[in-house]
């Protein structure tokens, strides 16, 4: 490695430091000025709480052991949901990618269905299986797995002409061509939407705890507004931006441990 290859790997390195030193710094910042704001009253703590209260609401739900209950329950559904989406969306894509035809003709009804507010759907949901687990990770299935599908799909077709030209003149098997150059050529892409995915099924199970669960971070939000308690409401979001972070950056993580691997 030369001299001057090694100084630009130090300066990235800085920074890298810099960058994570000036997001804590924003943040640590944000808290001592939401905190001070609420001791001044220039704003109003019973509105948007205040960090203080924030950290005595978790600490009772701690106290009380309900604190992991509602993390678990939510993280639980999330990752039911993420490996249901992931399948069906890989399955989805390869069968429409196999199949011309069937593209062609699906392909419409997946940007109405994509398009249209999972939402409106919460009721006929609730109906069909009842205030349920189950209903929770369904709503979760259909807002991540229907973009994911057109997502992955999309790379599918975006493979190199040239490359697909070269594999058909070797063999003239869609399965092959398939094997050895769609999918392996799109595996970075699948793992790049896998971030996407994580988030949204997070978006669907939320969305779901709304509507019908007992236990859960979207029940301690959905609770929390309807009795006013703007600190549960408040530590119920906190809550839900710890989770989403973990989840998003274990992903992350797998991506890069893949990128490792493959240079």
């Amino acid at each position: 490695m030369s001299k001057e290859h090694k100084l630009f790997l130090r300066k990235q390195k800085k920074d890298k430091y810099k960058m994570y030193i000036c997001q804590l710094l924003i943040f640590i910042i944000f808290i001592i000025a939401w905190q001070i704001l609420t001791d001044l009253k220039i704003i109003d703590s019973f509105i948007i709480s205040s960090p203080k209260n924030i950290i005595k609401t978790i600490y009772q739900l701690y106290s009380s052991n309900n604190l992991f209950i509602h993390i678990y329950t939510t993280i639980y559904e999330t990752i039911i949901s993420f490996i249901i989406s992931m399948l069906l969306g890989i399955i989805v894509a390869s069968i429409l990618w196999y199949f011309p035809f069937i593209s062609k003709v699906v392909e419409p009804y997946l940007t109405v269905i994509n398009s249209l507010p999972k939402v409106a759907l919460g009721p006929i949901i609730l109906i069909w299986f009842g205030a349920t687990t189950t209903s929770i990770i369904i709503m979760a299935i259909l807002i991540s797995s229907i973009v994911l599908m057109i997502n992955i799909y999309n790379g599918f077709m975006s493979i190199d002409e040239t490359k697909i030209k070269l594999i058909k003149s070797l063999t003239k098997s869609r399965t092959k061509l398939f094997y050895y150059l769609i999918f392996p050529g799109n595996i970075p892409n699948i793992i790049s939407n896998l971030k996407i995915c994580i988030s949204m099924s997070l978006i669907g199970i939320i969305m779901g705890e709304f509507l019908v669960s007992k236990k859960g971070i979207g029940y301690l939000i959905m609770y929390g507004s309807q009795v006013f308690n703007l600190d549960l409401v408040m530590s119920g979001v906190i809550l839900l931006c710890i989770v989403a972070t973990t989840l998003y950056y274990l992903v992350y993580y797998i991506e890069k441990r893949y990128e490792k691997t493959t240079h």
